[in-house]
């Protein structure tokens, strides 16, 4: 099942702030926390101390926290891939490799008798990771989560990202990727806080419109907000977001008839498999309202990319099919348009796959 995460950072965040956020998530429906070590510049005992309160209070709302470390990391808090209790200390579940120590050493740790997970850094397309799965780890304990980047422009295009992300589903392991909240209060863990995004598009896209698109692509299982603290109203967006199904936000005209307004916000919609590249086509509205007939009281002359249409029963079998218009055409006189995916929304409409489901909302 899908998982919300979201971010802390100790070092830059008073305890109650932390606290207060944990709480407002927890009840939104979040799961995991990813925590930096890599901006950490404290002794051993120090770092301890101040990770083991937070993540206590987390443990108890049901939390998995994953710490990100590097090689370095491991070196300046004297820990070793034979010797991971370091992070139970600090109650960790597991810890993520931004770097790597080159594949045999991560294959031990995924043994760890801490039974810690072990996240390995995604957004990378080399052969790392195969060598990893050369050494026979446990893969059990074994997931992967992409990199967040702070500069504008640096973030990862999505042919990339869906290249990279592939190596991990190719072996069913778990995986994430971040979002970024655009409070403008909000921070991360470097300097740099203009959106805190794994993918580039994302960076100036309203925080639940980002989830929304991980959703259709169904390329990761958890998604992280990468940056804190996101404002109240954005929590409640993300709340809002099925996780298991893409739900596209519309908006309706206002003459819509009742029959009209059930199908497109209450029936589970899904593209036909034999899918064209005009409209995105869900027709078993039109086997379900067989029999009803369907009016023609908004018929304008072109139909344009987002529109929602319902043919009118002057196409004969078709009466009833719902259509998403993803290309401008002109309209045969038949046909309704009842809505429209709204602006920011339409382009997940590319992302909807042959057969795939979604939900239309308000």
């Amino acid at each position: 099942m899908r998982k919300l995460g979201l971010s802390i950072y100790p070092e830059k965040s008073s305890l109650e702030e932390m606290k207060a956020y944990l709480e407002a998530a927890a009840a939104s429906g979040f799961k995991r926390i990813f925590s930096c070590l890599l901006s950490v510049n404290k002794p051993r005992a120090e770092v301890i101390k101040d990770f083991q309160e937070i993540n206590d209070f987390a443990k108890n709302l049901g939390f998995e926290i994953i710490m990100d470390v590097s090689p370095r990391v491991f070196k300046e808090l004297e820990i070793t891939y034979t010797d991971l209790s370091f992070f139970k200390e600090i109650r960790a579940d597991g810890f993520r490799l931004d770097e790597g120590f080159g594949g045999a050493a991560e294959a031990i740790m995924t043994f760890n008798p801490q039974d810690l997970l072990v996240e390995i850094n995604m957004s990378m397309d080399t052969h790392y990771f195969e060598t990893i799965m050369d050494y026979q780890p446990n893969r059990f304990k074994l997931i992967g989560c992409h990199n967040f980047y702070p500069h504008p422009y640096t973030g990862l295009e999505l042919g990339f990202f869906e290249k990279c992300t592939q190596r991990f589903r190719n072996y069913g392991l778990r995986t994430a990727a971040f979002i970024s909240s655009q409070n403008e209060q909000s921070f991360g863990p470097w300097p740099v806080t203009d959106g805190l995004v794994t993918l580039e598009m994302h960076r100036k896209l309203p925080i639940e419109i980002q989830l929304k698109h991980y959703v259709a692509m169904d390329a990761v299982d958890d998604v992280i907000i990468s940056n804190c603290f996101p404002s109240s109203a954005e929590l409640a967006a993300i709340s809002k977001v099925d996780l298991n199904v893409l739900n596209l936000d519309v908006e309706l005209v206002t003459a819509i008839p009742d029959v009209e307004r059930q199908i497109v916000l209450n029936e589970l919609h899904f593209n036909r498999g034999d899918v064209n590249a005009s409209v995105i086509r869900s027709t078993q509205p039109r086997v379900k309202y067989k029999g009803h007939r369907f009016e023609l009281f908004n018929v304008p002359e072109r139909l344009m990319p987002g529109d929602i249409i319902i043919e009118s029963s002057l196409y004969g079998h078709y009466a009833g099919e719902l259509q998403i218009v993803k290309k401008e055409m002109i309209n045969s006189g038949k046909t309704n348009v009842v809505g429209h995916v709204v602006e920011d929304e339409r382009f997940l409409l590319e992302f909807i796959k042959p057969w795939q489901k979604f939900r239309l909302t308000q």
